[in-house]
């Protein structure tokens, strides 16, 4: 079995392969649910040895219905992940009725050329699963990640195991939404999957010792300004060891 990490940061993808991980799903913004790294940070992630590095192609939070401008952007992100030595790319998009966007997933494949490809939670959108199952695929996608249409795997198992059955050898269904290290045992089990996907933050202090706490640089709705989330190695490490696989050779 094999093990994603969805990170943040250069620093998240070190912690990643200092723990023993296979890949990471590299991202911005994850309280967005994850949106395009820069091209720096594409850069600098790609020289940290002895992990895979899938980058996710989303230009922003919301729906995953996209425009002809989006698109565009979508279409040159995907190539700047290939120019920079990703191993892959995240996507998902959808027509306005939840299925999955035929047209617009083929072009972002094209570009993505011999990149591996997974379609992403945006998955959990769509109106039939089996349905969007059998088209994703028709096109040769890689894996698809999905908490099984659920607010977390744990709830979605059932649909996963169906999904992992379903697919066979065609397509891998890689469970990933709320696995922590009290319930990973219990998805592994159950659903049998070939990869998982997950994150392993914890709270870490900012460095800044001057602080003006009165100033917040997002408005009403806003996160702590002195406290991170980072990607934890004793973290993902521990879910490793209670997935009984223990993460590729470190």
């Amino acid at each position: 079995m094999k093990f994603e990490i969805c990170v943040d940061s250069v620093a998240g993808v070190r912690a990643a392969q200092a723990a023993g991980a296979h890949r990471v799903e590299l991202c911005a913004d994850l309280f967005e649910g994850g949106i395009t790294p820069s091209r720096g940070t594409i850069r600098q992630a790609r020289t940290v040895a002895g992990i895979g590095l899938h980058v996710i192609v989303r230009p922003r939070g919301g729906d995953f219905v996209f425009d002809d401008d989006e698109m565009a952007a979508m279409l040159a992100d995907v190539e700047t992940a290939r120019a920079e030595g990703a191993d892959g790319v995240v996507i998902g998009v959808l027509e306005a009725d939840g299925r999955v966007d035929v047209a617009r997933t083929r072009a972002l494949m094209a570009a993505a050329g011999p990149l591996s490809v997974t379609f992403h939670r945006a998955f959990d959108m769509t109106p039939d699963p089996v349905a969007a199952l059998e088209t994703l695929v028709d096109l040769g996608v890689q894996r698809i990640l999905t908490s099984g249409q659920e607010a977390s795997v744990l709830e979605g198992l059932p649909l996963i195991a169906d999904l992992v059955r379903r697919a066979g050898e065609r397509v891998i269904v890689m469970p990933g939404g709320g696995i922590t290290e009290r319930n990973v045992a219990r998805i592994v089990a159950g659903a049998r999957p070939k990869e998982i996907h997950f994150a392993a933050l914890q709270p870490s202090d900012s460095p800044a010792t001057l602080r003006r706490p009165h100033v917040f640089m997002g408005g009403e709705l806003r996160q702590p300004e002195w406290s991170r989330l980072e990607t934890s190695a004793p973290l993902v490490g521990a879910v490793l060891a209670r997935a009984g696989a223990g993460g590729r050779d470190r």
